[in-house]
């Protein structure tokens, strides 16, 4: 595991010239500093970096949102201090002599950020540990590939894109062949950076692949996602190529998933979620946990599905689920119970891949921990077609919707506590007022001239 004389080392051997100090933001995208090596050496690795607190309370085009009791002009938008954190230290390979070190923040008194998502979830890693509960996890995230470069794509408004391939690739070796040049080097160079792939494939879209990370403690498996995410992009982009983690970039094309994958361990090692004697396959415990899950899906909906184009992937046959029931390896729920002894899982198909990691898993946490305290029955698994069943919650179908529920979600209250639940209300509530103040295409083309 590395640590701070890991990175010296790698300064002093020449190998690293920048040091990287980063931290998730609300959009689960890193953002913090690059640090030149003889300034982090003398000043930056025993404190860390200062960064605006505004960081916690931007969108996606890092413009300030009103509404936030955490900051915002009232407060004049003080300065936070990122520290590192250095067992996550990592050489880029895909940048030239570059090492990320990823960093938690406190204020100025030394205190933890609360609304920040790496302490989200944190909170709910010690809330586990409380129950003498480790979670492991992983995260199935899918994306596009295409023909066009980002800044091709941008001077096209985003549209008219083309795919790298032309044809569903799902499992196709010939068709993934012809995109190895990019695949090839993001699980390589994921390996050089401790990322550890264990496979790439075509996907049910067009130009669409998926890349597995093996299962990790829940902190380790975020930290990896946010990495591995932001150097696809990157490696993209150095091929002259652009790809896109949308949760439904195109109606004509399937969406792109975040499968959540969680399991209960002790902190001994030995698995808990497994019960070969029972119908589930679940333990007593792993059935609350997914009961509790399956209680708040809807609560909690905001957490896996963050953006109003989220809702768009939601489409009934298309691999995304619609219901939030729970089944037996079936694909047509919106939970799934995979995987034999240690490897018994809960398998989370709600989550697109626009989900922020830190904030998707500490939601799956806080949401099974409520179905252990209040010991919630699991209800028989769906059998059938899911997509078609009556009478069966329902997977919030706007984000509207999920605001509503999360207002008033009373896991969001008891998990979180009122400063985190009101950090993330106020967030989506300001996402969907940007939406309102945006005139689509879609408008346009239907109502210009014929209403």
């Amino acid at each position: 595991m590395p640590d701070e004389s890991t990175v010296v080392e790698w300064i002093t051997a020449g190998l690293v010239d920048t040091v990287v100090l980063a931290f998730p933001d609300l959009q689960g995208r890193p953002v913090g500093k690059r640090v030149t090596a003889p300034f982090f050496l003398d000043h930056v690795k025993d404190h860390g970096i200062e960064a605006c607190d505004y960081l916690l309370a931007v969108d996606v085009d890092m413009e300030p949102l009103p509404g936030y009791a955490f900051t915002g002009w009232d407060t004049g938008y003080g300065d936070l201090s990122a520290v590192p954190d250095f067992p996550t230290a990592r050489r880029l390979p895909w940048l030239e002599g570059t090492a990320l070190v990823l960093c938690d923040l406190v204020d100025a008194g030394g205190h933890p950020v609360e609304v920040s998502p790496r302490r989200m979830l944190r909170r709910q890693i010690e809330r586990a540990a409380e129950h003498g509960l480790v979670v492991r996890g992983a995260t199935e995230l899918e994306f596009y590939l295409f023909a066009d470069s980002v800044e091709e794509a941008a001077a096209k408004g985003f549209r008219d894109l083309v795919p790298h391939t032309g044809t569903i690739e799902d499992y196709q070796l010939l068709q993934t062949s012809r995109e190895e040049y990019v695949l090839r080097r993001v699980r390589n160079q994921m390996l050089e950076a401790r990322i550890p792939v264990e496979f790439s494939k075509g996907e049910a879209g067009r130009g669409q692949h998926e890349v597995n990370v093996t299962f990790a403690e829940v902190l380790e498996t975020a930290d990896r996602h946010l990495v591995f995410k932001n150097g696809v992009k990157e490696i993209a982009a150095q091929q002259g190529r652009a790809v896109t983690f949308m949760a439904k970039w195109s109606m004509d094309e399937v969406g792109s998933s975040c499968h959540l994958h969680t399991s209960l361990w002790d902190p001994a090692g030995t698995p808990l979620t497994w019960d070969g004697d029972h119908p589930s396959g679940l333990s007593a415990v792993g059935r609350q946990f997914l009961a509790g899950q399956l209680h708040a899906a809807r609560e909690l909906a905001c957490c896996f599905a963050p953006y109003v184009n989220s809702y768009k992937r939601y489409v009934p046959g298309s691999w995304a689920p619609t219901a939030a029931v729970w089944g037996l390896d079936n694909r047509t729920c919106g939970f799934r119970v995979v995987g034999r002894g240690p490897g018994r899982r809960i398998e989370s198909r709600i989550p697109g891949a626009d989900a922020n990691p830190y904030i998707a898993l500490a939601a799956a946490i806080a949401a099974g921990l409520y179905g252990i305290d209040h010991r919630l029955e699991l209800p028989d698994p769906y059998p059938g077609n899911a997509y078609v069943a009556e009478e069966v919650p329902r997977v919030p179908a706007t984000l509207v919707e999920a605001i509503d529920e999360l207002r008033d979600s009373e896991v969001a209250a008891e998990a979180f506590g009122p400063e985190v639940h009101h950090h993330l209300l106020n967030t989506a509530v300001q996402e969907w007022a940007a939406a309102n103040r945006v005139i689509t295409d879609w408008e346009l083309a239907r109502n210009f001239e014929r209403i």
